[in-house]
């Protein structure tokens, strides 16, 4: 970890904060940060090689919102789409 421009113990309180505490939060949700910007350039590729490989990356897209619901919670969806489409003529 980088001190410079800090004098004295890590561990020392300023204006009744702990510095060295807040420091290694602070870095701790960089690091988070960096890594989710990488891992949202690896999911971008994946959805390039998808659709490069002819599938609709909008469908793949709504299946991956499906698989996280509960199947109740996905019944009743499809239900209410149902009744929505009948009502519309559809």
């Amino acid at each position: 970890m980088d001190n410079e421009g800090f004098s004295g113990n890590d561990d020392a309180a300023v204006g009744g904060i702990a510095a060295d505490r807040l420091r290694s939060i602070i870095e701790r949700v960089e690091r988070l940060e960096e890594e989710r910007k990488a891992l949202a350039g690896d999911i971008k590729d994946i959805f390039t090689e998808a659709k490069s490989a002819g599938f609709e990356v909008k469908v793949i897209k709504q299946i991956i919102r499906l698989r996280k619901q509960e199947p109740a919670e996905i019944e009743e969806q499809e239900t209410l789409l149902d009744i929505y489409r009948r009502a519309l003529g559809m």
